[in-house]
């Protein structure tokens, strides 16, 4: 569900949306439950070439607990590729992440 910008929360540099005033508190209560893995960047991307890539808000999967975002642009759904080889691009792209975390 779309955000409405009268429930905005801003952390870590990145402004949310929030649908309500309810799904607002929780996230402002525990920060780093809810926010998507690699700063809401492209998770495959982050994997496969450590780059920060947009995403399509639409195209996500949960893994433990956690929000990954995909890019689906112009035929281009990179969790299907994601799917093939999860384990390898998740260990890749929490290395990679720690990068940009670190360059701060």
């Amino acid at each position: 569900m779309e955000g409405d910008s009268k429930w905005t929360f801003s952390h870590k540099g990145v402004t949310y949306q929030f649908s309500n005033a309810m799904n607002l508190a929780k996230f402002k209560a525990n920060p780093e439950k809810y926010e998507p893995a690699y700063g809401g960047w492209c998770a495959y991307a982050m994997g496969e070439t450590g780059e920060k890539v947009k995403i399509d808000p639409e195209t996500y999967k949960i893994i433990e607990d956690k929000l990954f975002l995909f890019y689906n642009f112009w035929g281009n759904n990179t969790l299907t590729d994601w799917n093939k080889n999860e384990h390898s691009l998740k260990t890749k792209a929490d290395q990679n992440w720690k990068r940009f975390i670190n360059a701060k």
